[in-house]
């Protein structure tokens, strides 16, 4: 294990100064660097993967895997789902900092423990995509997507255990496997897996440029209060 997962393990250390976002209050609230916690920002257009570096009561430093969205309202999810509305103040490639609106119970956000521990963060989606196996090919729906696996509605019944090819646009060729089913929908089992930062970028292609146009990182937009730190 790296040292980094060893440090989140322990759980997050206090650093000293605070988000700078205009008040000598905000700039006194203790920010905790929690290293890696895996995230979500939601907005309009979808859901998009992230990843929380440091955070105080007023604010929250994260790091991206792409340009995001604009002119959107976006809130952040936490691994236990709590949600959080956020105001960005500051974007470059790589990172992002905000601030919340409402301060947070930090102790709270610090200590949130993911519903399902051993469950990687799942993308919500409403994604076409076919199916082959046998020699049949099928038309379904991806509704949730994992660096593991994924949930599909599909029309034709599967068995457990069953192999089968999942391809969508903007995906690449996935070879899979039935690990349940419930009526007409099917949890699949990647043979191979994604890498975090890999499924972060599929994201955004997945659900949509959000008008930013993919690649380019602008600075986005330091107001009169000051950046968060970086």
């Amino acid at each position: 294990m790296n040292k980094s997962c060893k440090d989140a393990d322990r759980g997050p250390a206090s650093t000293s100064g605070g988000f700078r976002t205009g008040s000598a209050e905000q700039r006194a609230a203790p920010r905790f660097t929690l290293l890696i916690r895996t995230a979500k920002l939601l907005c309009a257009s979808g859901e998009f993967l992230c990843i929380i570096r440091d955070a105080s009561s007023t604010g929250v430093s994260i790091r991206t895997f792409h340009p995001l969205p604009r002119g959107q309202q976006l809130t952040l999810e936490l691994p236990n789902g709590d949600q959080h509305p956020i105001e960005r103040v500051w974007e470059k490639e790589g990172a992002a900092g905000f601030r919340f609106p409402v301060a947070v119970d930090i102790e709270r956000l610090l200590n949130s423990k993911s519903r399902h521990p051993r469950r990687p963060v799942r993308l919500k989606l409403q994604l076409p995509a076919l199916i082959s196996c046998h020699g049949r090919t099928a038309g379904v729906v991806i509704h949730n997507i994992s660096q593991q696996g994924a949930q599909i509605e599909a029309p034709l019944y599967l068995a457990l255990d069953q192999r089968l090819r999942l391809e969508a646009d903007n995906l690449p060729t996935i070879q899979a496997s039935v690990r349940w089913r419930r009526e007409s929908d099917y949890g699949l089992a990647f043979h191979d897996t994604f890498q975090f930062a890999e499924l972060a970028r599929l994201a955004a292609q997945l659900q949509g440029s959000c008008n930013v146009d993919c690649g380019s990182w602008t600075q986005f937009p330091l107001d009169s209060a000051g950046p968060l730190p970086r």
